[in-house]
């Protein structure tokens, strides 16, 4: 099984865009890009755009030898309704559109259905099923909150499973702080696990210290109690400079159990940016007029 993380919190944008490989299909996971409005009281610094662009024409690239396409949930860095063309073809899987979702989302979604129209070649609703591609089985979740309550609408996680091979991605859990967002990746056991994270960089604001500790303690109990080998930590956690002290505990079980955690960008071999969480530090290296 081939992972590929194509753009991320840690790659300088906002996404979790993901392409997975196998001998039956090549599934792309979530196909959007974005940029966080305001950080430190500023606008994305022109190099967050630059990067932007070159994230999304790779992403494109990736949708062309995709045979399904998957939206996990409808937050623009995580689908693109502007440029519904790159579904053209392709087995559309939705999170449902109607069921389960908040007033937000439900719109996102009727927005983007309407702009897909005829153009895939099959679009189903995923929540809580599965499908099959010759040997490989992609298997989603219920319907699980985004984050830590239905404000944010919920999100559906999704395994791919080959023979004895499984990656599970995690989607927008925040954490996972919620039992049964955890539960589904515990129940698959899988080999490399893709997880947001916890929304550290608000704690005390919009994220409470009780759903980071809890983050932890399921992060922890996903170490110890499944076969991963490599736990992937990004998006909403790789927001904040002090990811790694914050879950020094993760860390510190997955070294004495001999296994990895690490960022998308070093999953992929690629150098940390972090941009909008340096997003200050870029506007006094790099001043703008």
């Amino acid at each position: 099984m081939k992972i590929e993380l194509l753009a991320s919190d840690s790659m300088g944008t906002r996404s979790m865009a993901t392409y997975v490989e196998t001998d039956d299909v090549r599934v792309l996971i979530d196909p959007g890009v974005a940029l966080g409005p305001r950080r430190y009281g500023l606008p994305p610094h022109p190099l967050e755009y630059q990067k932007l662009e070159e994230d999304w024409k790779r992403i494109k690239s990736y949708a062309e030898r995709s045979d399904v396409m998957v939206v996990t949930h409808y937050h623009y860095d995580h689908h693109s309704p502007e440029e519904p063309e790159i579904y053209e073809g392709k087995l559309v899987l939705l999170k449902h559109p109607t069921e389960n979702i908040n007033r937000s989302q439900r719109g996102r979604a009727k927005y983007f259905i309407e702009k897909l129209g005829e153009l895939p070649e099959r679009l189903e609703y995923c929540d809580g099923r599965s499908f099959s591609f010759g040997d490989t089985e992609l298997v989603f979740s219920k319907a699980v909150y985004h984050g830590t309550n239905p404000r944010l609408g919920y999100v559906t996680e999704i395994a791919v499973r080959r023979d004895d091979e499984c990656f599970v991605f995690s989607s927008d859990v925040e954490g996972p702080s919620i039992d049964d967002q955890a539960e589904f990746i515990l129940r698959q056991n899988p080999d490399t696990i893709y997880i947001d994270g916890p929304m550290s960089y608000m704690l005390g604001y919009r994220y409470a210290q009780a759903s980071l500790n809890k983050s932890v303690e399921n992060l922890v109990k996903i170490l110890e109690t499944t076969k991963v080998e490599n736990l992937i930590l990004d998006h909403h956690l790789l927001r904040d400079l002090e990811w790694r002290q914050k879950l020094s505990k993760v860390f510190d079980v997955a070294t004495k159990l001999g296994k990895r955690v690490v960022s998308a960008a070093e999953f992929a071999g690629k150098e940390e940016l972090m941009l909008e969480a340096r997003r200050k530090v870029l506007y006094e290296k790099f001043p703008v007029e």
